[in-house]
């Protein structure tokens, strides 16, 4: 399956869908692409802006929004990585790791 060249149905241009991307693409199930390599990677950036953004570390986040709040078990104050909806108590890193022995999972034997 020799290398292909396809019209970018953005910008107009011309870009080359090589032997491996069309062996991969083909694996996955996925259609031939109609966007130019730049072009999809603006467009993926621009549907990361609005969504997903409050999880830090990933490549084109924006950085985690931490919440003020007093541990429900020994009144410290804390910062949280989410916003709290009140119908569940909320606790400091240290009271946290306490309970369960650390285990989110509850018992698991």
């Amino acid at each position: 399956m020799p290398d292909k060249t396809i019209t970018c149905r953005d910008c107009g241009n011309n870009f080359v869908f090589t032997e491996g991307e069309q062996e991969f693409y083909a694996q996955k199930g996925f259609s031939e692409p109609s966007r130019c390599p730049e072009d999809r990677a603006a467009k993926k950036a621009s549907r990361n802006s609005g969504y997903g953004d409050s999880y830090g570390g990933g490549y084109g986040r924006a950085e985690r929004t931490m919440t003020q709040v007093v541990c429900a078990n020994c009144g410290k104050d804390t910062e949280v990585p989410f916003v709290p909806r009140g119908d569940r108590p909320v606790y400091c890193s240290d009271c946290f790791g306490q309970m369960n022995g650390g285990n989110r999972g509850g018992n698991r034997y």
